[in-house]
């Protein structure tokens, strides 16, 4: 092994055992080269003042070479804050007005120790990097049953983890803190859980609420207090988009200092709450008690970085970071954010106003951009089918009863012809198998 991984986790150990037990093989093998071109090049970038032979990028006139086709479209931003490779923990000042977004939306982060956000290629890769340093094949990862189907690619396919899944909705249709702790403790004899958090969840677009919260933290703490080394990671990819009932911060605050056999890792971006999809910009935010420990585990996600895509996309980071600052920011994401918690709500009154009779009921929503249908008696396969061959309107069918409806996507004034011709579907599809 080599020897800059063994000294990172001969600091995590001593630090924190538990945390040092959480890492994979790969994780504990990874590190970020000390020595090679990129350390070379960025002590070059410091002193080199004549001439910099370092790095496999052109100069031209002093500035990065770029050709005008491209830069004609993009003449509000310097060619530095373009064209040049990104560092391969992203920009410092989006890291660092990140964290300052972060904090200003989470309080519960005040006084909290976690780490600098490292900017990832979108969210997926910030999952991945986590299955990459924690799960070995075998590991239990803990999602409830409605989940994104990433995560069995990401974990289980990847990493060859065991996806072990809970109810969602308890029989209160509530978050099912009881069940996430039979699944927990059922993992007793292996001593390590990765648990994964997705709220707002898709696809049923449901956050739990504040009791809720706190019962998801008593099941975690429970297992770790029981032996059990649990990853935490608060994927929240829908951040944010909070229209009623929920808690309106990510777990990541809470987790945060809970227990030290628990390791919370926030996985975030500016990919949906920023409306930035095709961007792909992406971070990764650890929090232990222990500074020595995250700066280890920043030097190992930047190996598997380095290892994998280098470095994340400079302009997309720069965007970004040019939206975080502006003054009009904060004005035009409550414009957006207004527009999505209307249409949510058109939906649930569409949904409650006793239209559309007993062929579906919906399970609870109150964030995010999806909501899900459950049909009662019709195979939801064949009413996606129908909508898109018969009306030219797509859905995602998830099991047998499982419609998923993405009301972000569809504009106010539609939703009701929408949910009307989901309704004239399963009813024909009714008819067509009697």
């Amino acid at each position: 092994m080599n020897p800059l991984a063994q000294q990172l986790n001969a600091t995590i150990e001593r630090e924190n055992g538990h945390v040092f037990s959480m890492l994979s093989a790969l994780g504990k093998a990874i590190y970020f080269p000390k020595e090679g071109i990129l350390s070379q090049s960025a002590e070059a970038k410091a002193k080199a003042k004549k001439f910099n032979a370092t790095i496999g990028i052109a100069i031209e006139n002093g500035q990065p070479m770029h050709l005008k086709v491209i830069q004609d479209t993009l003449s509000a931003y310097n060619p530095k804050d373009l064209y040049e490779y990104a560092p391969p923990a992203g920009k410092p000042e989006l890291r660092a007005a990140w964290r300052t977004k972060m904090l200003k939306e989470n309080p519960s982060l005040a006084n909290k120790t976690y780490g600098n956000p490292i900017a990832t290629n979108a969210l997926t890769h910030g999952l991945s990097i986590v299955a990459d340093l924690f799960a070995d094949a075998g590991d239990p990862v803990i999602i409830p049953n409605k989940n994104w189907e990433n995560y069995e690619l990401t974990f289980g396919v990847r990493r060859g983890a065991d996806i072990v899944e809970y109810p969602l909705y308890n029989g209160e249709n509530r978050f099912n803190s009881d069940g996430l702790r039979e699944a927990l403790l059922a993992q007793k004899s292996k001593g390590k859980a990765i648990v994964v958090l997705n709220f707002p969840n898709n696809p049923t677009g449901y956050t739990p609420g504040a009791e809720e919260g706190k019962a998801i933290m008593a099941a975690l703490r429970d297992a770790a207090e029981a032996g059990i080394n649990v990853v935490v990671v608060t994927d929240d990819a829908y951040f944010g988009l909070f229209f009623e009932g929920s808690m309106h911060e990510s777990l990541f605050g809470q987790l945060a200092g809970l227990h030290p056999r628990i390791l919370p890792i926030k996985v975030d971006g500016a990919t949906k709450e920023e409306y930035v999809w095709g961007f792909r910009v992406g971070f990764i935010t650890y929090a232990t008690e222990s500074e020595a420990i995250l700066s280890a585990l920043e030097q190992k996600t930047l190996g598997i970085i380095r290892a994998t895509i280098s470095s994340g996309p400079h302009p997309s980071q720069t965007f970004v970071l040019k939206a975080l600052q502006s003054p009009e920011f904060e004005t035009q994401k409550e414009e957006k954010y207004a527009i999505m918690k209307g249409r949510a709500n058109k939906v649930k009154a569409l949904l409650d106003g006793g239209r559309y009779g007993d062929v579906w009921t919906y399970y609870p929503f109150n964030s995010g951009y999806f909501m899900c249908l459950k049909l009662k008696d019709t195979d939801a396969e064949a009413v996606r089918t129908r909508l898109l061959d018969a009306y030219g309107i797509g859905t995602i069918a998830l099991g047998e009863t499982d419609l998923r409806v993405a009301f972000s996507c569809i504009e106010e004034e539609h939703l009701e012809e929408l949910f009307d011709t989901i309704h004239k579907a399963v009813q024909e599809v009714a008819v067509a198998s009697q």
